[in-house]
Parts: structure tokens; sequence; C-alpha cells
């Protein structure tokens, strides 16, 4: 491990909401003893009940664990209505910049009468408490007022990431059986005008999708759209004649808040099932614990709402806690790179949250012009920085620490995933020492640990497999109509059905016993901080059928993107070279943006004439994966048929 210790400053120990590594210990002794009695306390803290749970943890049909599964509350009223009632009224509960800098404010006030008209708007065309909206949305208030508002009716929400394709998008709505679509014109991003409404047409017009009634379209761009009689209906429209009132439907603990699709190691996306109740307790304590959120805080969380994080980060987390956050449409490099350090400065931002690729890719922008480098701007606001959805390597963290963080701001590493709902090991920044690229510790109450192949406990300074060994609140509850996945994919058998597995490997360093992870253990890639099967992808390149033969993923470090898809393809024709390479390759990568979305596109293309496989015929992705790092092969390859292969896919396209 490395030797570096930064030091929370004496200053942010005093005045942090956890001080000091005894009150850490303290809390952790607390869960050890009496687990249920310790999320009870801060279920009953952080959550306003409509009525009172009496059961903490079920266990009884393990792994389907329920949690405080006889009360009842609604994520909204926590969100908004209990801030206005506690006088937070004229608070700004979010700050929206637009793409090109215009700015939105809007109250806690402004926010409930939105969210509250577009509930009522959701009820007058029939969407009721149990049934499912599709939220495709770039980042915006709408975005976050639209997740508000369905689950101030009971609905559960399923946001789809803007990036994502018409076939993408048409799988989740099929998978879903959703009844309406909430989307936008287009969204505005690096300066560009980029479809939205016109990709949920072509998604319905796949087929697979009827149980969709309506399509509510937002007014973003106000370009022309095609609108469908009957089907379509302006958002404004419909909105301009709802009350600005409208009573929560209160529901019980384990009802679906959202469901959240994510790549597995089979091709088929997961939905993710996510409870009202634990996953909002968690979502409120970690973002006060991690982030030692105050009241005078500005957070701004990067990520999108498409994804986990900018679910828990953004539309519950801070605002069940009566915070002021950030929202952002734009990308960090337009205008130009310096546009986060610039907007860190214009809204003082106290608590930054982002993804190593982005610090990465800014790295490489300030280091080349002074202008975009943060040194050129006023980040005096900033006390505390966040890193989240891959490892951060130390060397990032070093850059980010000194030159975003002016030395002085802790870093909480956090590691988690769609599944766990919110943060699972990571430092708390008035209590732990940080050790460049490591997460460091559990969060208080996650009883995380590294086991072998067969569930048994790993001494530290050895590496293994990263499991949780007691169910918490927020964790998944099951895949949307597959709980058979549900159970393979997380409670192998091989665990006895005991521990989740995370489907990371990681190790804990054997003085300190902080986690590292150390990446992936199936056949998934973090491609800047999402995740990808490489099943899926390789899917989507066989179904190429015109083209491609067969094909295999694999994944190889990526200084930017911390890790880059790298496809072996053998075509049914003869192998290319030169030009004719480039635009077959090219021919590919538009047709994975097509079926997944431009997120999946390979970086590196290879053909061969075959692929490597061993005697019974499995590809020998090891080999691959070597090939793609450009590693002298050392291991066998007499098994071969054709060694003339490996020569053929060490061309990059």
């Amino acid at each position: 491990m490395s030797a570096t210790l930064y030091q929370p400053s004496a200053d942010f120990v005093k005045n942090a909401h956890i001080s000091g590594m005894p009150a850490y210990q303290a809390l952790c002794n607390e869960a050890e003893t009496d687990y249920e009695g310790y999320w009870a306390r801060l279920a009953k803290e952080f959550i306003s009940w409509k009525t009172p749970f009496t059961k903490v943890l079920d266990e009884s049909k393990a792994p389907f664990f329920k949690w405080f599964e006889d009360g009842t509350l609604n994520a909204s009223y926590n969100c908004l209505d209990r801030n206005v009632e506690k006088g937070l009224g004229n608070k700004t509960a979010l700050i929206f910049e637009a793409d090109g800098g215009e700015i939105t404010r809007i109250t806690y006030s402004e926010l409930l009468a939105k969210t509250c008209q577009i509930a009522n708007g959701l009820k007058s065309i029939g969407i009721q408490k149990g049934d499912r909206v599709i939220i495709y949305i770039s980042m915006s208030i709408d975005g976050v007022a639209a997740m508000q508002a369905c689950a101030r009716i009971g609905a559960t929400h399923s946001v789809v990431f803007g990036g994502f394709s018409a076939q993408s998008l048409r799988d989740r709505i099929e998978d879903t059986g959703a009844k309406a679509v909430i989307t936008a014109d287009h969204q505005i991003r690096g300066g560009k005008q980029l479809p939205l409404k016109s990709i949920v047409d072509d998604a319905i017009a796949l087929g697979g999708c009827g149980s969709i009634k309506d399509v509510l379209v937002v007014k973003r761009s106000g370009a022309d759209v095609a609108m469908t009689a009957g089907r379509d209906t302006w958002m404004h429209d419909l909105v301009a004649k709802q009350a600005t009132t409208c009573e929560p439907e209160w529901v019980g603990a384990e009802h679906p808040l959202f469901l959240l699709y994510t790549s597995g190691s089979t091709g088929k996306p997961k939905g993710v099932q996510h409870s009202t109740g634990g996953y909002l307790l968690h979502a409120a304590l970690t973002t006060k614990w991690t982030f030692d959120l105050k009241q005078d805080d500005v957070f701004w969380c990067t990520a999108d709402i498409g994804w986990v994080t900018g679910h828990t980060y953004i539309t519950y987390g801070p605002l069940a806690l009566g915070g002021t956050e950030i929202v952002f449409e734009g990308v960090p490099t337009f205008p130009d790179a310096g546009r986060f350090w610039k907007m860190i400065q214009d809204h003082k931002v106290s608590i930054f949250y982002t993804a190593p690729t982005a610090i990465r890719s800014l790295i490489k922008a300030a280091e080349a012009k002074d202008e975009v480098h943060p040194k050129s701007y006023d980040l005096t606001s900033l006390r505390l920085l966040g890193s989240v959805g891959e490892p951060i390597n130390p060397a990032a963290w070093e850059w980010y620490h000194k030159h975003v963080g002016g030395g002085n701001c802790p870093i909480v590493d956090t590691f988690w995933q769609t599944e766990t709902g919110g943060h699972m090991i990571t430092p708390l920044p008035g209590v732990t020492p940080m050790v460049p690229g490591s997460c460091t510790l559990p969060f208080p109450g996650i009883q995380a640990a590294i086991v072998d192949e067969t569930g048994k406990d790993m001494p530290n300074g050895q590496g293994g497999i990263l499991v949780v060994k007691r169910p918490w609140p927020s964790m998944i509850r099951t895949i949307w109509g597959d709980p058979e996945r549900f159970v393979k994919s997380y409670y192998p058998a091989d665990f006895q059905g005991k521990y989740y597995l995370a489907g990371d490997g990681a190790i804990r360093d054997a003085e300190s016993g902080y986690f590292t992870i150390t990446g992936r253990i199936d056949d998934v890639l973090n491609v800047s901080g999402h995740r990808m099967g490489t099943m899926e992808i390789e899917s989507a390149l066989v179904s190429c059928t015109e083209l491609v033969a067969e094909a295999a993923v694999v994944g190889r470090p990526d200084e930017t993107t911390g890790e880059a898809i790298c496809a072996f393809v053998v075509l049914k024709r003869p192998l290319p070279t030169g030009d004719e390479g480039k635009a077959i390759a090219k021919q590919l990568r538009d047709h994975i943006a097509k079926e997944i979305g431009p997120i999946a596109k390979p970086k590196d293309i290879r053909f061969g004439e075959n692929l490597p496989k061993t005697r019974s015929g499995k590809i020998m992705r090891r080999l691959l994966r070597s090939l793609a790092k450009g590693e002298e092969i050392t291991q066998d390859i007499s098994t071969l048929e054709n060694p003339a292969i490996l020569g053929q896919l060490g061309q990059t396209y």
C-alpha cells in the first residue's frame, strides 16, 4: 500500500457529523451488537413515516429480504413537503445550469408545486400506484421533478439514460411493461441538439411496446418534432390545468420506488428493483455522513439521473436532507475543459462529486493549456471532494487533491453499485486517514468481507472476492420479473446463498485493513464508470449478420476511461486490410451505437480469420486480454489450430 497517508484536518474532524475514529468505531460496534436496532434507530431518525414500522428485518424468505415492511411512507413527501414544513420553502433546492450556461434556480416550495402538477397530470391520464413510467430525458429540473412525481403517486419510475439507443429503450419499455414515457423534444449537450423524442418514436415502432398508452414531451429545444395524435402530449399542456397540491400516496416500505437497468455478464440487462423505505434511508444517511452535508452546503454531483449515482445523490439523498444540489445539463469540456472549475467558482460549490474518467480527461486538458487548469479559477469554496464509478488511480487522486482541493479537502473515494443503492465502502471525511486509490473502510453497518471461491474468509493482504455478509436496507430486492436470475447473480450457491456477491475482486491491506477494489471477477467491463457486459457487446456485434461470423470482447487498461473495450471479430468475408479495415470497423461501431448506444462503441476492433480457442472450443479470453494489452504471449499456444491469427489479431482498427 502507498506509504502516503492523508489525514483529515483537525478543523474538519471537529465540525464533521461523524467526528474522529472512535465515533466511527462506536457506530460499527452498535451495528455489530444490535444490527436490527441500529438500522431501526436510523430509520426513525432520517425518515418521516406515515405509519411507523414495527418489524425491522424479515429474513424468512432469504435472499428476498424485507426491511421495515409494515411501515408506510412517501419518498416525495420526505424530499419536498417535510422541508417546506420545516420552514425551508424558500431555500434553493436545485440550481440548474444549462449547456449554454443559462441558470435556473428552484426553491423547495416551487419544486413541490411543479412535482404536484406533474403528479396530477400523470393521474389524469390514468397512471396509478404500481404502474411503471419510463423517463428518457437529459439532466434537467423536469427530469428530477418527473421522478419525484412518480414517487408521489406510488408509480415506479425507470429512468433510461439519454445516450441509450432506440433498441435499448424498447427493451426496457417491454421489460417494465410501462404505461407512459416521459421525454423531451431534444437534449442539448456540448452545443449540439440531440434527439430524444424521435428515438422514443423509433423505439415504439420496433414493436413490443404495446403497454405504452401515453408519451409526454417536455419542450427543451422548441424545434419541430412529430407528435402522434391520441398518444403524444406536450407536458406543459398537460400540467397547465393541474392543481399545485397533490396528496402523497402512502406506500409500504417495500413498495418498488424504481427499476434501473444494469449490464450483467450475460446479454440481457437486469432490471434492478429498489424499495422505497430502505433505499431512501441509505440515500439520506450516506449523503449526510459520507459527504458531511450541512445546511449551507452547495452540493454538486456531476452524474446523470440516468445512472444510480444521479438517483441517490441528486434526486433523493440531498433533497431528503433539505440540501442544495446542482443539476448540470452539459459536458465537462464545453465550451472548454475549464467548465467544471468555472461552475465551482460561479456557484461556490462546497462538495464536488465526480468520476475518475472525468478527472483524468481534465488532467490532460489542464496540462496542455493553463487557462483551463484549476489554478486559473477560484476554488476556495470547496471543502470536500468525492470520486465514484470506478477505482481512482493514485496519480489522478493526488492531482485531484492538490489542484482541485488545494491540498486541504478530504476525498471520499466511494465504492458502491446500482444494486447496493448507496455507498458501501468509503472514507468518512471527518474520520478516515486516506490512502490514494483505496476506498478504505466499510460504511458503518455494512459488513463487507473478502472470501475465496468457497466463501471462506481471506486473511488481510490476500486478494479474493468481495461479498457483503448481512442484508442492508438499500440493497436490491430482486431483478424485475426474474427472481431466479437475482438469486443466481447475487446469492450464488458457492456461498450457500448467504452472502451478497458484488462481482468485484478486492484486497485488504495487511496492516490497515483498508479495502482496494482490484476489478471485476466476471465478464463485465467498467468504461468511464459505466458497467458493460462483454456478452451484450458480443451479441450486438454478431447481430450484424451480413458481416460478422463470430466476436469476442475483452477489456484493456486505458489511461482516460479506466478500461477500454477491445473487440476481436471474425468476418464472413476475407480478412480486410488498410482503409477497408477502417471502413468495416466504423460500420461495426455504428451498428453497436444503434443496438446499445454510443457508450458501448469499442475503442479497438481487430480482425482475424478465426478466434483462438481451446480444444474443447472455448475462446481463450485470457490470451485475448494479453493481445489487447499488447503483452508478450507467455501462455501455452500449442493447442491453437492456426497460430498465424495472433499476428492478424495484433492489428487495431
